[in-house]
């Protein structure tokens, strides 16, 4: 089905310096993961579970994606032994309902294109459970595979082209295929949302709250123009935010990805909250809306696998659940756009390989996306049952990997958005 067929079926629903480009690069894909963690964690819990687990596969699973050259799933993933990945893909794509908060990006020629603008790999850990959430940024040049697009026909492989093309290229599938050439992966799960489903998740969990810093934020590319201090956001103001640049100390994309660090730390600091967890029909809003905004590739589509998934990172720790920029130089042949940086993005393949813990020593203060704040929140200690056959002795015991060149930060840390207007605005 196409894409815009799909929409008519389910309703209407903007460190290298960057230059300006075209698409408005929202973050949609963590949002919609822990939508759909939420949704596991109401469907293995009491009260609406049994029609909600149907309910929810019913809609979910009618364009679900076969992903290409992946390994294969467990018909019973279980306690998800040895862990697992999945890609969260953001599109950047004209939605009618949201095309005249977008100005000439969907006004313009491009007006029907889309990219895969955002590019989350979600990785959940074996015993312990630890979860790593790595963004790729949207102007990484890359080498990229082959791709087989819907109608069969072959895209060829590239040795230079931006990630955020991999979409245009053969949709989610070719987009798995890239970021797992690239990150040695096998990546079994992928999903695909919007930018505009932004603005349905974060209605539907009554938003976020974020803290804004330097003065404030102005960026009329966006149409923020916001005080400094604390904030809830949600719907509009949520989109606004996670697209926003050049409301940012620096205006980099990298800046961005860390501010966008920020609204995820609070976004599971909240669905891991009474007001969220103890509140059926929150729960229920929010795995439906989730749900009926995704396309899944097939391997998503069982209720149980979500099951299983949710109640694999239900339990982790805040200071467990890290976001990441991936590892990049300045591109030396556009300072526009940035390179892999091989050896850094090593050493984290390597950590979550052997399921260390990792600490993020970069000062997140550098970013131009965020600015620390004292003291930081804490969280009560979560008490678990030992899962069976798990090894109880790798947590206390295991040292920590220093990763110095990759920024990002931890659920339990507290971070501002590093305004641009400063006190004297």
């Amino acid at each position: 089905m196409s894409e815009t067929s799909k929409t008519a079926r389910r309703g209407r629903r903007t460190v290298a310096r960057h230059g300006a480009l075209s698409s408005p690069n929202p973050l949609a894909f963590l949002l919609k993961i822990l939508g759909v963690i939420v949704a596991v964690v109401l469907v293995s819990g009491a009260g609406v579970a049994a029609y909600a687990a149907y309910d929810l596969a019913a809609s979910f699973g009618d364009e679900a994606v076969e992903l290409e050259g992946q390994g294969t799933v467990p018909p019973d993933i279980g306690a998800i032994e040895g862990g697992v990945d999945l890609l969260l893909v953001g599109t950047d794509e004209c939605e009618e309902e949201y095309a005249y908060l977008f100005g000439a990006r969907c006004t313009g020629a491009d007006a029907g294109g889309q990219l895969n603008d955002v590019n989350m790999l979600v990785h959940i850990s074996n015993n312990p459970r630890r979860v790593t959430v790595v963004s790729f940024p949207r102007d990484l040049m890359i080498a990229q595979p082959s791709c087989t697009r819907e109608d069969g026909s072959q895209a060829s492989a590239t040795s230079k082209t931006q990630i955020n093309e991999a979409w245009g290229r053969g949709g989610l599938s070719c987009v798995v295929k890239t970021v797992s050439d690239l990150s040695g992966q096998n990546i079994p799960y992928a999903a695909k949302v919007s930018f505009g489903n932004v603005i349905n998740i974060t209605n539907a969990i009554g938003g976020v709250d974020v803290c804004i810093g330097n003065g404030g934020i102005r960026d009329r590319n966006t149409g923020i123009d916001w005080p400094a201090g604390p904030r809830t956001i949600e719907g509009i103001e949520a989109l606004q935010f996670l697209r926003t640049r050049y409301g940012l100390e620096n205006g980099s994309d990298l800046a961005r990805i860390s501010n966008q660090g920020q609204y995820m730390s609070s976004l599971a600091r909240k669905l891991r909250s009474d007001e969220v967890l103890s509140d059926p029909a929150t729960l229920y809003k929010l795995a439906t809306t989730a749900v009926d905004n995704i396309t899944p590739s097939q391997s998503l589509t069982n209720p149980m696998t979500l099951v299983q998934i949710a109640l694999a990172v239900k339990d982790v720790p805040f200071e467990e659940i890290n976001f990441v920029q991936y590892p990049v130089f300045t591109d030396p042949a556009d300072s526009n756009r940035v390179v892999p940086n091989h050896e850094a993005a090593d050493k984290l393949w390597a950590a979550l390989e052997a399921n260390e813990p990792i600490e993020l020593t970069s000062d997140p203060n550098l970013t131009g996306g965020v600015v620390t704040v004292d003291p930081q929140p804490t969280e009560e200690p979560v008490e678990t049952a030992p899962t069976p056959g798990a090894t109880d002795t790798l947590a206390p015991t295991q040292t920590a990997v220093p990763l110095d060149d990759i920024p990002g930060q931890s659920a339990a840390d507290q971070t501002c958005s590093a305004g641009n207007l400063r006190a004297n605005g």
